[in-house]
């Protein structure tokens, strides 16, 4: 399995967030804009806006990767107490199919 970054588009949402992505090679990169430029998958800013009304975080990871036939961003977030959660999200419409999260230090989520 591949794992994708965002476009050029997404990079630069991310930079807005203060988040420093791990470089992607130029073909994921490139992969990843394609997909935008077909709308396969929305902008990163507009998932995020989406996802933010339910999971209200600070975004400090964010992943495109193509699973089963569809684009699925992955966003890790720091939640108020210091909870990560990790949202799987449908790149195409912006739908959470999967939430996994993980304690801080003192037991709560």
């Amino acid at each position: 399995m591949r794992r994708l970054f965002a476009s050029g588009v997404v990079l630069m949402a991310l930079a807005s967030l203060s988040i420093c992505p791990v470089a992607a090679s130029d073909d994921d990169h490139d992969r990843a804009r394609a997909a935008l430029e077909r709308g396969e998958v929305l902008p990163l800013r507009t998932i995020l806006d989406k996802v933010g009304r339910d999971y209200p975080g600070k975004v400090v990871e964010v992943e495109l990767e193509r699973e089963r036939g569809r684009w699925i961003y992955e966003i890790r977030l720091l939640r108020d107490g210091g909870a990560l959660v990790r949202l799987d999200v449908d790149a195409r419409d912006g739908t959470v199919i999967g939430v996994k999260s993980r304690e801080n230090r003192n037991g709560r989520p």
